[in-house]
């Protein structure tokens, strides 16, 4: 299985419901709280030209946000995305 990080904040709550739907799917991930590291941030946007959270990648490969997470889910190919 593939690494997934998730970047997140503490008052996003697109970053809870893409925590909820890996955790309900039993896919370990890593959380990484970028609400104070202002200089994480901005190599996240410069690397993967994303401006929001939660920014979620598996084995560094930018997924995107809650929503393309849920369309790969709903689409049935998450799982096949992470390698199982």
């Amino acid at each position: 299985m593939k690494q997934v990080k998730v970047y997140t904040t503490t008052y996003c709550p697109y970053c809870k419901k893409a925590k909820e739907l890996l955790k309900a799917l039993h896919v370990p991930f890593e959380e990484v709280d970028v609400e104070q590291d202002t200089q994480l941030r901005d190599e996240l946007i410069e690397r993967y030209q994303w401006q929001t959270v939660p920014l979620i990648t598996f084995d560094e490969e930018l997924i995107g946000g809650f929503d393309d997470l849920n369309r790969l889910h709903s689409e049935g190919k998450l799982m096949e995305k992470l390698g199982e």
